[in-house]
C-alpha cells in the first residue's frame, strides 16, 4: 500500500467518525470531555493534524458505540461465523447414525455379493 492510498484510507475512518459523532449529536466538546483532552485536540484529530492513536480509535469507538466495521471498509460476504450448541451436536449424531445404517448395508450388500459370485465360481 502506497503512502497516498494509507493516507486515504485515514480520511476515509476520520469522516467515519466525524459523521458517527454527528449522528450521536455529539458535539467537539462532548467527545473531548470524554477522551479526557482539549476540545482543541479533538478538533486536530478530526483536521487531521494530528495522528490517531489505536488507543484513541478505541476510546472512541467506544464512546459512539459503534463495532469496527462502521469505520473500515470490511467486505461481509466472506466471513463465516459458527456457532456450536447442543442443538448442532445432535445433528451431528442424528446425521453419523443415518450414515452409519446406511454403511451397515451397504457392506452387508456387498459382502452377500462376494458369496454370490464366489459360489458362481465354484
Amino acid at each position: 500500500m502506497d503512502k497516498f492510498s494509507e493516507i486515504e484510507e485515514v480520511e476515509k475512518v476520520i469522516s467515519k467518525i466525524r459523521e458517527s459523532r454527528k449522528e450521536k449529536g455529539y458535539s467537539h466538546e462532548v467527545m473531548a470531555v470524554e477522551l479526557g483532552i482539549s476540545p482543541s485536540a479533538y478538533n486536530k484529530i478530526e483536521r487531521l493534524e494530528s495522528k490517531l492513536s489505536l488507543e484513541r480509535f478505541l476510546q472512541i469507538k467506544k464512546i459512539l458505540e459503534k463495532d469496527y466495521s462502521d469505520f473500515f471498509d470490511i467486505k461481509t460476504d466472506k466471513i463465516f461465523n459458527q456457532t456450536i450448541n447442543d442443538q448442532a451436536f445432535g445433528n451431528i449424531e442424528h446425521f453419523y447414525q443415518d450414515n452409519k445404517e446406511v454403511f451397515e448395508k451397504l457392506i452387508e450388500a456387498k459382502d452377500e455379493q462376494i458369496a454370490l459370485l464366489k459360489s458362481l465360481i465354484k
